[in-house]
């Protein structure tokens, strides 16, 4: 007898659906699997068998073949242990064929019948909804994260049987509901702007890139606490939107880095990956390609401290997911698109021994040293961050000052109305949510200048040799410092506000 199943893959942050057919012939007993199984699938032979026993029912012996189509589509991972099992009890009778129909099955199998947890839940029941499909039988583990997408029955399964007995009419299933919002987890932070001493200049220029999305460079001697302030960041961003979040949660259930117990990100990433990382960890890769750290941060901070000692080669591979705001994995399986919309932020000493330019302490590098250890972060790079501030060392007065600054929660508030003049600016446009998502179309209509804001970012251009991207990012800078006092026009201070940050030819 022959029975189809459906199920679903992951490609990329998308879904694929999986016709699981299932034929029971007679003859020697044999498990035959076809489609380009990997291994993980192969084994599900083995699992499927030992579940279906262990739960009571029913394994007939004969020849089972199973066909996983597309058939030039390679399968991988345990996810097919449900449909396969399910479509092996279909082609047996033991469940009624017409409750398969419209139906999706994910779940990896134990030996005892019980269900456990699979990656990528969020994007294939997003794409089984969009597909016409009104059910999904999904681990109980990660119903919640299931329920998150609107318009599909989620079926929250713990064990073989009970899926049989919810199939067959006898002990129906609940669908899984939504966690009310206020369940969710809230953001919860270790630092604070109020507890950072000094650096107010620093703190402006955050607030800055954190009101426009823009990306940052902060540059000065050990202990002045650039990494500090970079952390104090995510305090001050706006909070995920709800589509926002729901793409943020795509990329970590694929990733599989979603806690079972919050399946909703809800904070927005702070990715900070040590310089001995690989180029597919920061990129993405592997057979199958995976996100990478630049993608983990989408919507959120990627966070590069000792940027120069991260190597060259990988520092410039930076430069088109920067630009582009995603990135294409390209390998002989096939090719995957992952977003990267995130903020570079980054750190650095001026030299190897992190005391050029230092006012207390003397620099011992040669200036030749100083030189090539400035020149690891190429033009083309530097050009793309929209900030760059120095971070002086912090006076002893400043560091025994009880006196508290401005908290995060205040500066926050800012940043959020000037991010909600940018969303409504830019509704008509869909790719872009922010000042830095911007691009020359957008920049040409929302950023006009009159006659003196001309002739500051013209005497700008050729006194520091602007190229023309740098002079669209001196635009958008100032975009978000008008937005910040609420002007509907960019004046002349919001210009040369934007002129200072960028580097003089001096500083690298």
């Amino acid at each position: 007898m022959l029975a189809k199943v459906y199920s679903c893959a992951v490609l990329g942050l998308d879904g694929q659906i999986i016709e699981v057919e299932i034929d029971k012939g007679g003859g020697v007993p044999k498990f035959i699997m076809v489609g380009l199984p990997d291994a993980a699938v192969q084994e599900s032979r083995v699992r499927v068998r030992a579940a279906i026993r262990n739960s009571s029912l029913n394994f007939p012996m004969g020849l089972y073949t199973v066909n996983l189509a597309p058939a030039d589509l390679p399968k991988s991972g345990p996810a097919y242990d449900l449909p396969i099992a399910v479509g092996v009890l279909a082609a047996t009778r033991q469940v009624p064929l017409d409750a398969l129909e419209k139906a999706i099955f994910i779940g990896e199998l134990a030996l005892d019948g019980s269900l456990r947890h699979v990656n990528g839940i969020l994007p294939m029941t997003d794409y089984a909804r969009r597909q016409g499909f009104t059910a999904l039988y999904v681990p109980a583990v990660d119903a919640a994260e299931a329920a998150l997408i609107e318009n599909i029955a989620v079926i929250p399964v713990d064990h073989l049987s009970q899926l049989v007995n919810h199939l067959s009419g006898v002990v129906p299933i609940l669908p899984q509901q939504r966690l009310p919002d206020d369940l969710q987890p809230q953001d919860v932070y270790p630092v604070d702007l109020a507890d950072v001493k000094g650096q107010e200049h620093v703190k402006r220029a955050l607030e800055v890139a954190a009101a426009g999305g823009h990306n940052m460079l902060m540059s000065g001697p050990p202990g002045a606490g650039k990494t500090l302030l970079a952390r104090c960041l995510p305090t001050i961003l706006p909070r995920l939107s709800e589509e926002e979040a729901l793409d943020v949660t795509r990329v970590y259930s694929v990733a599989d880095q979603l806690p079972a117990e919050t399946p909703l990100v809800r904070a927005r990433p702070f990715r900070s990956p040590h310089h001995t990382i690989s180029y597919a960890g920061l990129i993405g890769g592997g057979r199958w390609p995976r996100p990478g750290e630049i993608s983990l941060a989408h919507r959120g901070v990627l966070f590069l401290d000792e940027l120069p000692e991260f190597g060259s080669k990988m520092l410039e591979m930076l430069r088109q997911p920067l630009e582009d705001k995603q990135i294409t994995l390209s390998r002989a399986a096939g090719a995957v698109t992952f977003p990267t919309n995130f903020m570079l932020v980054a750190s650095m000493n001026p030299c190897p021994c992190g005391y050029y330019g230092d006012s207390q302490r003397a620099c011992t590098c040669a200036n030749a040293l100083v030189q090539n250890y400035q020149k690891r972060i190429s033009g083309p790079l530097l050009d793309r961050i929209d900030i760059h501030v120095q971070v002086p060392r912090v006076e002893y007065a400043k560091l025994t000052d009880s006196t508290r600054g401005e908290s995060s929660a205040a500066v926050r508030e800012r940043v959020q109305r000037a991010r909600s003049l940018q969303i409504e600016r830019l509704r008509p446009t869909p790719h872009a949510s922010c000042n830095a998502d911007m691009g020359p179309t957008e920049v040409r209509q929302f950023c006009p200048l009159d006659e003196a804001g001309h002739q500051l970012i013209g005497a700008a251009m050729r006194q520091l040799g602007l190229s023309a991207r740098a002079y669209h990012r001196v635009l958008k800078l100032a975009r978000t410092i008008a937005d910040l006092v609420g002007s509907e026009r960019i004046e002349r201070a919001h210009i040369a506000e934007a002129i200072q940050y960028r580097p003089r030819q001096q500083e690298y």
